[in-house]
């Protein structure tokens, strides 16, 4: 296996951006990561989306956007894992290069839900609950994650307002982040005043959906040029695991094994301990995930994850910073394209080019993507 480096990000600004097209949104991603990359051509492109074919009525997304980015020619598909699809994109491409079946790859997560408005757009995200069992019976998403809280707070005896320290913290961040989708910081007492979208889940508690992409060039490290530019950014580990897809066929429905299990993999493979990472950009797109997610990794115990959000851990300058760039709750949930922005906003880390929002002396990072409640989770440890 060769070793895989990270050669070239680019980013789109997150939001509801009506005027530009998926295929365009992907473009301006990847032109970005190949201006960065020295202009490498990859040799093969995997697009991670979620919704292309219920949002803008588009299949076949790996011709169409090689066709439109100039990369006529090259392999290109599509990968498909609900809102992990491009993690597991990013995945597929770190593969490609450490087998030596490409010496450069391209993975780009694009979303644009904004091709789809009012209830449909919550209702597009069911695709990824089980169909003939929950989403048949009209269970959104916000309805289950309002139940796994509700869940939380009676297992462990906790309140609802425990959370608050999660959307604060990623909006603290998000306001430094020129590319976020909501650039204000948050307080207690605004989130204790906000009004519930399920109870005892409130606004706050939810990550916005939103349109972006994302994208990342990945070769082999005797690849670059002496002269390369930037701090080689290495993957160190890969690993996705899934877990029962429907939360009533789990045996403990707040244990996320599929989060755990990946997480270990992605360790072992890289050979360090979770407690070895600098920052850690977990799937925050509600509350109660970011706490389990913790859990899931091994930084607190079961019950104990929200605790880490009650002080400064969780800041730039804590002990484990989350949601370095604003998490998808502040910088917002492109879907699809969530991993990808996590795997750009920890290379910015890693290479110490993440301005206001640097972790000082950040040397390993963990970003990990989820699909629904953890039913694929995929984890990538990103070092230098």
């Amino acid at each position: 296996m060769f070793d895989v480096v990270i050669a070239g990000i680019g980013q789109t600004e997150v939001g509801e951006l009506y005027t530009i097209s998926l295929r365009d949104l992907a473009r301006q991603a990847i032109n970005a990561a190949r201006v960065d990359a020295g202009g490498l051509r990859p040799e093969a492109l995997f697009v991670g989306n979620m919704l292309a074919a219920a949002e803008s009525r588009q299949t076949h997304l790996g011709a169409l956007i090689a066709d439109h980015a100039g990369l006529t020619g090259i392999e290109a598909s599509t990968v498909e894992a609900g809102s992990a699809a491009g993690a597991a994109a990013l995945r597929v491409a770190y593969f490609a290069v450490a087998s030596g079946e490409a010496e450069v790859a391209l993975a780009v997560g694009v979303e644009k839900y904004t091709d789809q408005l009012g209830p449909l757009s919550e209702a597009s995200l069911m695709l990824s609950a089980d169909s003939d069992y929950e989403a048949v019976q009209g269970l959104t998403p916000n309805a289950q994650a309002a139940l796994l809280m509700r869940r939380y707070i009676y297992e462990y005896n906790t309140l609802r307002e425990a959370f608050a320290g999660f959307p604060i913290t990623a909006h603290a961040n998000g306001a430094l982040n020129p590319f976020a989708m909501y650039r204000s910081a948050l307080n207690a007492e605004a989130y204790a005043r906000a009004g519930l979208v399920s109870d005892p889940l409130n606004m706050f508690d939810v990550a916005p959906i939103a349109d972006g992409a994302a994208a990342v060039i990945l070769t082999r490290s005797d690849r670059l040029p002496k002269d390369f530019p930037h701090p080689r950014v290495r993957i160190a580990g890969a690993s996705m695991a899934t877990d029962r897809l429907a939360l009533h066929d789990r045996p403990d429905p707040l244990h996320l094994a599929a989060a755990q299990q990946s997480v270990q993999r992605a360790c072992k493979q890289a050979g360090i301990s979770p407690q070895d990472v600098d920052l850690f950009e977990l799937h925050d797109s509600y509350s109660i995930l970011a706490a389990l997610s913790l859990e899931a990794a091994g930084f607190a115990r079961r019950g104990d994850g929200w605790k880490l959000a009650q002080d400064d851990s969780l800041s730039l300058t804590g002990s484990l910073p989350i949601a370095t760039f604003g998490g998808l709750k502040a910088r917002g949930f492109p879907g699809g394209a969530s991993g990808l922005y996590q795997a750009v906003e920890a290379t910015l880390q890693l290479r110490g080019q993440a301005g206001p929002n640097q972790v000082p002396g950040a040397h390993i990072a963990m970003i990990q993507s989820l699909s629904g409640p953890a039913a694929s989770a995929v984890t990538h440890i990103l070092a230098v």
